[in-house]
């Protein structure tokens, strides 16, 4: 496999860290602004009660260990000697501050961590928060990224979606974390029924002109028990085809800046109650269909990233 078809993140995890760096999920009891009532009710309509952390050790667990565990596994199982700390379910900075400086503290004890990720929604982020991760970094001489559930740039999707913010706030949010000097990666679900083509191009525009450093990919699941669910199983929903969301990731990348890197092209979903999944096969066979189907048609990251600095006049001085 021709490993120059985009920015791998792993590739990019040995490069900055010198070897391979394995992540350590925390899974933490939460809620979100979306549930509460604070910015909308229900949630977003894919969005089942264990958030994102269903593939996680149970949230009864403190937070050392969860990541005792973890550790002891990644390090028996690939000889694992740094890890990145990944706060992975709900709406970890919409948690009361203190407890999520007590969450944070609690995790980088150990000397033998290179980073700390923090999952949150972009209207979660603001400078309080900020403030302390910039403490943490600084004191412990660690990496701080932030990972921003956006899903897409159309905002009318986002609206369809309930997601209870649009585009603007991810903007800011993005803005307000790189005065910090932290990385950001957009998590992006490539196939919501309600976008097309072009929506897939323009998440790879707005990444790109606002820079941000990672990219993670989903494919959409359909929980039960969820609006969504309802959905599918009354007939009202329709998702495309795996190879739509296949030439969908390849233009995806195809235009997207190739120093922002790839950290998942496709995803996984909960093993209980999932009603569709990565089109009935596993994620893998999906990655691996994603990539020769690039290599096949010579497609490669930022084949397209031509449209920045002024494009029209360019070839002009």
């Amino acid at each position: 496999m021709n490993t120059a078809l985009y920015n791998r993140y792993s590739n990019h995890l040995m490069k900055k860290y010198g070897e391979k760096v394995y992540k350590l999920p925390v899974n933490l009891p939460g809620t979100c602004p979306n549930r509460d009532g604070k910015v909308g009710e229900g949630g977003c309509v894919f969005c089942d009660e264990q958030g994102s952390g269903f593939d996680c050790l149970s949230n009864t667990f403190s937070v050392r260990r969860q990541l005792e565990e973890n550790k002891a596994y990644f390090s028996k199982r690939f000889q694992a000697k740094k890890f990145i700390v990944y706060f992975q379910a709900f709406t970890n900075t919409y948690l009361p501050f203190k407890r999520f400086r007590d969450n944070v503290l609690e995790a980088i004890t150990a000397d033998d961590l290179v980073a700390i990720s923090i999952s949150t929604r972009p209207d979660c982020v603001n400078e309080h928060y900020l403030d302390f991760l910039q403490e943490v970094s600084i004191d412990k001489g660690i990496d701080v990224n932030i990972e921003l559930g956006l899903q897409t740039v159309n905002y009318h999707t986002l609206a369809l979606v309930n997601r209870g913010h649009t585009l603007a706030e991810f903007i800011d949010a993005v803005n307000r974390i790189k005065t910090r000097n932290f990385a950001v990666c957009a998590h992006l679900i490539l196939n919501l029924p309600w976008d097309n083509h072009q929506d897939a191009v323009e998440n790879a525009k707005v990444l790109s002109a606002l820079r941000v450093e990672y990219a993670k990919l989903h494919s959409l699941y359909v929980v039960g028990g969820t609006p969504l669910g309802d959905m599918y199983q009354k007939g009202r929903l329709e998702i495309i085809s795996m190879q739509d969301y296949i030439q969908r990731v390849a233009c995806f990348l195809e235009h997207l800046d190739p120093e922002i890197v790839i950290q998942r092209l496709v995803g996984k979903g909960p093993k209980d109650n999932t009603l569709f999944c990565n089109w009935g096969v596993s994620w893998w066979l999906v990655k691996k269909k994603i990539e020769d189907y690039m290599e096949e048609n010579n497609i490669y990251q930022g084949k397209k990233f031509d449209y920045l600095n002024g494009k029209a006049l360019k070839g002009m001085f």
